[in-house]
């Protein structure tokens, strides 16, 4: 069954966000942030090569009634170099040096602009979230599994920080501040904001933000958190949560064309 689009004068792009486990994608609404339809989640293919994934694309994006011109966003999640695959972690090793956009092109024939997942999601706060309008520097981290960050000076892109990675007191930042390890160690919310601490003060030593924005699942429990972190940037929590990858991609594939 192909979903229809709804009626808008505004212009749409796609935006999908592919994960280890699922593959998301909407159609987006480039003056609201907002879907255009109803979000679609297939489960992403268990061998999870290129040609596998590209297939399940295609079929993602022919689900929906979408104007022949409308570009596609894919959030990745791996770092990318102008849309090849440097190293993979959660899917397929045989992504490396892949081309993504070319590879997705292939199979919709529709434009491609593919970006690093944690990229995505920081365009979508910048642009249509809780750093909407805000000049300057601004860094959006994302905590789960790891640390994800993205880096927009006058809302522009900085692509591939790769914050959560920053060695701090000998020790790779996410191994002691993700969420996965506050779930791990079993610890409190004020020692998980003892190390959320440590690392926002030393990544505002080296960027000097003008603003933090902070999601991932367990930003719908800021007021746990955030509000025990002492920095000289104003620290929020992010607000378009599970969309902002659709919804950054999308934003940035229109760019592109």
């Amino acid at each position: 069954m192909v979903a229809m689009v709804e009626e808008t004068s505004h212009r749409v792009a796609f935006g999908i966000d592919i994960g280890g486990s699922g593959i998301k994608g909407a159609p987006v609404d480039l003056t609201t942030g907002e879907f255009a339809a109803d979000r679609r989640r297939v489960p992403t293919p268990e061998k999870s090569t290129p040609p596998a994934v590209a297939t399940v694309l295609a079929e993602l994006v022919d689900s929906f009634d979408l104007p022949a011109d409308c570009p596609v966003g894919v959030a990745f999640p791996a770092p990318m170099d102008r849309g090849v695959v440097r190293f993979i972690a959660n899917l397929d090793k045989s992504w490396k040096g892949v081309d993504l956009p070319a590879l997705v092109h292939d199979a919709t024939g529709r434009a491609v602009r593919a970006v690093n997942d944690a990229d995505a999601a920081g365009v979508g706060e910048h642009r249509y979230g809780a750093a909407r309008g805000t000049d300057g520097v601004v860094l959006v981290v994302t905590l789960g599994t790891g640390i994800g960050s993205a880096l927009l000076v006058d809302g522009v892109l900085v692509p591939n920080t790769e914050l959560g990675h920053l060695e701090i007191d000998g020790h790779d930042a996410e191994h002691r501040a993700a969420e996965s390890a506050r779930e791990r160690h079993d610890l409190s919310w004020e020692k998980w904001a003892k190390r959320l601490q440590r690392y926002f003060e030393t990544v505002e030593m080296l960027l000097s933000p003008d603003l933090i924005v902070v999601g991932g699942g367990v930003s719908k429990q800021h007021k746990k958190f955030l509000p025990l972190l002492d920095l000289r940037a104003p620290i929020v929590p992010a607000t378009l949560l599970n969309r902002a990858g659709i919804v950054g991609a999308a934003a940035l594939a229109a760019d592109a064309g």
